[in-house]
């Protein structure tokens, strides 16, 4: 009962049910937001300047965001993009399983070898989007592959943003008292690996049917057999843009400056005229504006939830549901994973939040430290798929939704929901308990 009592709980219940009824994702964070702050004591002012207080933490991931938006409104704008549009469709020869691995693929190239995460979306989906019309492709399907692809490989592979997840856990696992070594990391997360791999088996095999969607203005294609895919100036303007946007980024860490530099040689080159800059910019905004916003209050919620209190209250009382039983127990922890992270939205947050409380807590009910590592790993990494504040969620509904025809909660969140989640649940559970 203490547990269904909980602040960061009813909080998180609040936000799903409102999302799952179509309330918009921005106005159901804030009222989520209000309604868990309220419950533990806190004033309506300020729960709100907790949460305008912590809107910071995100600042620049919403700058990144409008700035990409407007370099793929750019590109877009130069017709670059129907030349790999024709590509694409010339390699995947109407086959729509093709189609979604190549996304997939795409999508963990992000992750790894080129980590831009999700900055390829915008980019490359809008004009794919009449490829994907003429084949009768359910988007439920490509949101599902796109997922996989950004999230499966950070999990178990340590390299890129993968690297980068393994060492938060390494780290935190040291300062709450249990050393371990990067290798025992991938050792270990490969469960949740192999549980994502059966989610995309599943969504791919259940969004299989044929689906219908409008002819759209601006993102219809026809194919011709005869036309040639030649790259002119502008193309290979274009493409300098954007490798020199990568290289900024890779080189000196920064997305907003990648962005920016991209745009400035489409400027200075004439690719893109002067007078053409603010519709270019409007169209960043209108592209991937709201994604900005999204992620800006969705840092403000995570720092409302964390001034609660209610995680530590939430695993006091999760504790003493656990019965001394290891099964129990792993399920316990993996669901207070997906409860704080399904709000928050981010797993590599999540983790320090959770080691602190895992470690001392899996040594009490002698957990070997590959288990502790599953359980940590697997339960902050929930929240990424399902949750409709992460950017696992949100990034492939701005490419997919271009045309206003995927919804970003009944489209994206519920079906990566249910094809990772519940599968990384189970794996989890039992993967920890055999460890």
């Amino acid at each position: 009962m203490d547990i269904l009592l909980n602040p960061i709980v009813i909080s998180v219940l609040v936000m799903t049910v409102l999302s799952l009824l179509k309330m918009n994702v921005l106005i159901a964070l804030i009222v989520a937001a209000l309604v868990g702050g309220t419950l533990s004591g806190m004033t309506l002012g300020d729960t709100m300047n907790v949460l305008v207080g912590g809107m910071g933490g995100n600042a620049q991931t919403a700058l990144s965001y409008v700035l990409l938006g407007a370099l793929a409104a750019a590109i877009h704008k130069t017709k670059a993009a129907e030349a790999l549009t024709i590509s694409i469709s010339r390699m995947i020869k109407g086959k729509k399983l093709v189609l979604l691995l190549m996304l997939a693929f795409v999508a963990a190239l992000s992750g790894t070898v080129i980590p831009v995460h999700i900055a390829f979306i915008p980019i490359m989906i809008p004009p794919l989007l009449g490829v994907m019309n003429k084949l009768k492709l359910d988007r439920r399907a490509a949101a599902s592959a796109l997922a996989f692809g950004l999230k499966a490989p950070y999990i178990t592979i340590p390299v890129g943003y993968g690297i980068i997840y393994h060492s938060i856990i390494k780290d935190q696992m040291a300062a709450s008292g249990l050393e371990v070594t990067m290798e025992m990391i991938w050792k270990s997360t490969w469960v949740a690996g192999l549980a994502m791999v059966v989610g995309l088996v599943l969504a791919l095999f259940y969004y299989r049917k044929d689906r219908e969607y409008e002819e759209v203005e601006g993102f219809s294609f026809e194919e011709d057999n005869t036309t040639q895919v030649a790259m002119t100036r502008v193309h290979w303007i274009t493409l300098i843009a954007g490798v020199s946007a990568l290289v900024v980024q890779l080189t000196l860490g920064s997305l907003p400056l990648g962005a920016m530099v991209g745009l400035a040689i489409m400027v200075v080159t004439k690719t893109i005229k002067w007078t053409d800059v603010t519709e270019v910019m409007e169209g960043g905004i209108q592209m991937m504006g709201f994604i900005a916003f999204v992620m800006l209050v969705a840092s403000g919620y995570g720092a409302v939830m964390r001034e609660t209190g209610g995680i530590d209250a939430l695993v006091t009382a999760a504790s003493a549901a656990m019965a001394g039983s290891k099964s129990i127990a792993a399920f316990i922890m993996v669901l207070i994973g997906l409860i704080v992270t399904m709000g928050i939205g981010t797993s590599f947050g999540t983790v320090p939040i959770l080691a602190v409380i895992y470690v001392p807590l899996g040594l009490a009910l002698d957990f070997s430290p590959q288990a502790i590592i599953l359980l940590i790993a697997t339960a902050a990494a929930l929240g990424d798929a399902g949750s409709p504040a992460s950017d696992t969620t949100l990034g492939p509904t701005a490419g997919l939704n271009a045309d206003h025809q995927h919804d970003h909660i009944w489209d994206t969140c519920v079906p990566t929901f249910m094809a990772y989640n519940i599968p990384l649940m189970i794996f989890g559970t039992i993967g920890a308990t055999l460890m």
